[in-house]
């Protein structure tokens, strides 16, 4: 289903993608990435909490962005890269990649709950900067003796935790597709140059 849907609806929405990720300066396509596992490529897409469009973005997430029509892929795009942005921004104490699943770990379940993750790895001698750390103290936060004791409360910790393994395992295809793509590009300019 991936593949197929990376073939039929990527190309509709890749040149604001590309766009989007390069004003921000993330690779497109852990966006895409993203994306797919937010909304499987459906504009339309609606989840049970409200979220919305191929990014899913709640209502009020789309108003703080300045969003007028939460459906249209481009400001949906635009506003989801951004938020994705603001929240890079706020994890400034991780680097390089986990920095980076860090923030895609807050954009799926808050950032509140990711400070909650931070300070019970802080609690259990592990780097809050360290996504390794995070996902294994994120899925803790569904047991009361560790959510009580937390800011933001009850969280579904295996949730972050299993959409970062999904990301990154869509990301890997399509670099991968990429690669291949480029090489097959190549061997074509280089046989007709022949």
């Amino acid at each position: 289903r991936f593949h197929r849907r990376i073939r039929t609806r990527l190309s509709r929405y890749s040149p604001f993608i590309k766009a989007a990720a390069k004003a921000h300066g993330f690779d497109w396509r852990l966006i895409a990435a993203q994306i797919y596992q937010e909304s499987h490529l459906n504009p339309w897409a609606k989840s049970r909490a409200g979220a919305r469009g191929l990014m899913q973005l709640l209502p009020s997430t789309a108003r703080s962005l300045n969003i007028k029509d939460i459906y249209n892929p481009v400001e949906n795009i635009n506003a989801g890269v951004q938020h994705l942005k603001n929240l890079y921004d706020l994890f400034d104490g991780a680097d390089g990649t986990d920095r980076m699943l860090i923030s895609l770990a807050a954009y799926n379940v808050g950032q509140g709950h990711i400070q909650d993750a931070r300070q019970l790895a802080i609690k259990m001698n592990l780097d809050p900067d360290s996504w390794e750390s995070l996902a294994e103290t994120l899925p803790l936060l569904r047991f009361r003796k560790y959510y009580k004791n937390s800011k933001y409360g009850y969280c579904r910790g295996t949730e972050p935790v299993l959409y970062i393994k999904q990301i990154m395992i869509y990301y890997d295809i399509l670099k991968r597709q990429g690669i291949e793509h480029e090489e097959l590009q190549t061997k074509f300019r280089t046989t007709n140059v022949s």
